[in-house]
């Protein structure tokens, strides 16, 4: 494998030269390096998005990505999980979904004359689920049970998912008619909302080309396995291992603690965005090859983990404050330890 450079990782600080680490991260750090290269070769930009879905992936959790039509989130979705070797099922929501048709369903069986389980889509390792908010309440209230849960219960049988187990799910910013809106309880579910923005002229130039380049390949094809699913178990292991400071923990909930005292939003972040920041800055932590949490790493966590949790004021909101600039207020305004 190739070693880490500057253009596939961010700048390395400078309290992070020197020190000798207490868990190999070595081969975590390689993986992470080689899984971006791969995805490189067809993803243009979006180095933001790469990092956080792995960081998702090591942090055992889920993610929504929020962009417009055509901005790589499936194709991303469908590499990432060649480049790990696992099951990868996509499924398209409708407004006429059933509950039954993500989970499966019993049939009955005429030469056992048994009902029979049949397994849906839901049952595999990384599930793409495009256009979240188009199914049903139903619908998708069923998904996010099997989200949290990591299994279904069928007829009094319990069929527990395989690990690793991450849902990707996607929704169009723009487009209302037809959407069942997600309910903040569901939204909190999801360990980071990513935000796709367009290309710049030069990757829209990178884009074109690169497809001209095609010819009769497919862009999977150009994407070769890298590790193995289970290989990301035992990374999620070294992940939980890795040390943070009793006043990093206290930063961590300054930060969360705002969002429910801050007059421009009308509803602040729960307990679970506290530990959703505090597992996505030890990923972040292991791919930088650290085996202890530093404040960037939770600043880095920070904004993708609470954008989705908190709500902005009517009146704020008619002003065209995002939560995301509300957060990053938050943020500055909180002393980072020492």
């Amino acid at each position: 494998m190739e070693t880490p450079n500057e253009e596939l990782n961010a700048p390395i600080n400078s309290e992070n030269l020197e020190f000798e680490n207490r868990i190999d991260l070595a081969e975590l750090q390689e993986s992470v390096f080689s899984i971006k290269k791969q995805l490189q070769k067809v993803i243009v930009g979006q180095k933001d998005m790469m990092d956080l879905l792995l960081v998702a992936l090591l942090a055992d959790g889920h993610v929504l990505i929020e962009g417009v039509p055509g901005v790589a989130k499936t194709i991303t979705a469908k590499l990432l999980s060649k480049t790990i070797d696992v099951g990868f099922s996509r499924i398209q929501f409708t407004p006429d979904l059933m509950p039954s048709d993500i989970l499966g369903t019993s049939v009955f069986n005429v030469k056992t004359s048994e009902f029979e389980f049949k397994k849906g889509p839901i049952f595999s390792n990384m599930i793409l689920i495009d256009e979240i908010n188009r199914a049903p309440a139903k619908t998708q209230a069923a998904l996010f049970e099997v989200m949290e849960e990591k299994q279904i219960t069928m007829d009094g049988t319990t069929y527990k998912m395989d690990e690793p187990f991450v849902v990707l799910a996607t929704q169009n910013p723009i487009e209302q008619e037809g959407t069942y809106r997600l309910p903040e309880a569901q939204l909190d579910r999801f360990l980071f909302k990513v935000i796709i923005e367009y290309p710049n002229a030069d990757e829209e130039l990178e884009i074109i080309m690169r497809e001209q380049a095609l010819e009769n390949t497919t862009k999977v094809s150009k994407i070769a396995s890298i590790i193995k699913g289970a290989k990301i178990v035992e990374y999620r292991a070294l992940v939980n291992q890795i040390k943070i400071e009793e006043n990093l923990l206290k930063y961590i909930a300054n930060i969360v603690v705002n969002t429910r005292s801050n007059s421009f939003l009308y509803l602040g972040a729960s307990p679970r965005a506290s530990i959703a920041i505090l597992n996505a800055s030890k990923a972040f932590a292991a791919i930088e090859g650290r085996d202890f949490v530093t404040p960037e790493d939770i600043k880095r966590a920070t904004i993708p983990v609470l954008q989705h949790r908190v709500i902005v004021t009517p009146e704020r909101e008619m002003e065209g404050l995002s939560s995301t600039q509300i957060i990053e207020q938050i943020i500055e305004a909180v002393e980072i330890p020492r």
